[in-house]
């Protein structure tokens, strides 16, 4: 006697082709619910960098509709690199790259190296520490101009100012001296970001496999043995994930030069290669010019990213 058929005779099949009960294979519905978000994303990121690209080759100026792009080639390009100015600009954001990002690494991974360890109130601790990090950078940058504050009125000067008296009469003016406004940014942006690399760090380093120091504790092995043969090697991949990140994220500085120093001042001490492409774009309405500095600029950080890349592959292999 044949048994009528059901649904537990005839499975439903199963794979990329599978139907639902709408009559769309599960590729059809991934696809659906992809899209929105890829249309998206070529609208606000690829789109505006492709049209970037292209007005880079123009003489152009957005404030100036009526007059329509002039098609120039490389005329940008080759008038910004031969600008002395540009490579000024250059040497600024590279000294505080390597300033900046410097201090944030040792800093941040000698706290995480303190913080690698059980004690009371460590959660606690670590969160209070993360706390810069959370905050706007605008944010940052006003709080931190109330406190350079080149009188007496700016905290800083006020605990200083005994310091103050044995070596000048005067407090340090922070942001209006050439000599200090560097370093001034050099300071807000350790204080902001030392808890993103103190995180990673503590990351890397919570992962290290506990064993491998007691083997060494067998072998009386020496803190600095232990340091350098199971710690260093270890997290060291991570370390320089953190440092690609932090230096990508440091050419593009922006937020708070603008805010603390009021757009690169004094003079061009702080001036900074985002700082001049703000400038360029939204002072002068140069946008051929802009795009094509901001093209400069990207080419710039994704050649440090390779080296950064490769190293970090060596670093991979040799482990």
């Amino acid at each position: 006697m044949e048994t009528e058929p059901t649904e537990f005779n005839n499975p439903p099949r199963v794979g990329s082709f599978a139907r639902t009960s709408t009559g769309l294979s599960d590729y059809q519905v991934k696809m659906v619910f992809i899209m929105p978000t890829m249309i998206l994303l070529i609208l606000m990121n690829i789109f505006p960098l492709l049209w970037s690209l292209v007005l880079s080759f123009y003489k152009y100026r957005v404030n100036r509709p009526d007059l329509p792009p002039e098609f120039i080639g490389f005329k940008n390009y080759v008038r910004l690199l031969s600008d002395p100015d540009m490579w000024g600009y250059f040497q600024t954001t590279a000294y505080f790259v390597v300033t900046a990002v410097s201090a944030q690494f040792l800093i941040g991974f000698g706290v995480a190296l303190l913080l690698n360890r059980e004690f009371r109130y460590k959660g606690l601790v670590t969160t209070l520490i993360l706390l810069p990090m959370m905050l706007s950078p605008v944010i940052v940058g006003l709080f931190w101009r109330f406190l350079f504050k080149s009188d007496t009125s700016g905290l800083i000067n006020y605990f200083l100012l005994p310091l103050l008296n044995f070596v000048q009469a005067t407090p340090i003016p922070w942001t209006t001296d050439p000599k200090f406004a560097m370093v001034s940014i050099v300071i807000v942006d350790t204080w902001m970001w030392t808890p993103f690399m103190m995180l990673i760090s503590l990351a890397g380093l919570s992962a290290i496999p506990k064993y491998l120091y007691e083997a060494a504790d067998v072998d009386r092995a020496s803190n600095w043995f232990k340091f350098r043969w199971i710690t260093l090697p270890l997290v060291s991949p991570l370390l320089m994930i953190a440092i690609l990140f932090r230096t990508m994220d440091a050419f593009k500085m922006f937020d708070i030069v603008y805010v603390l120093t009021r757009e690169g001042g004094p003079g061009t001490a702080t001036e900074t290669v985002s700082m001049n492409l703000y400038k360029l774009a939204f002072r002068s309405f140069n946008t051929g010019k802009s795009c094509a500095m901001a093209y400069i600029l990207l080419i710039v950080i994704v050649a440090l990213s390779n080296i950064y890349v490769k190293y970090l592959n060596q670093l991979k292999r040799e482990a």
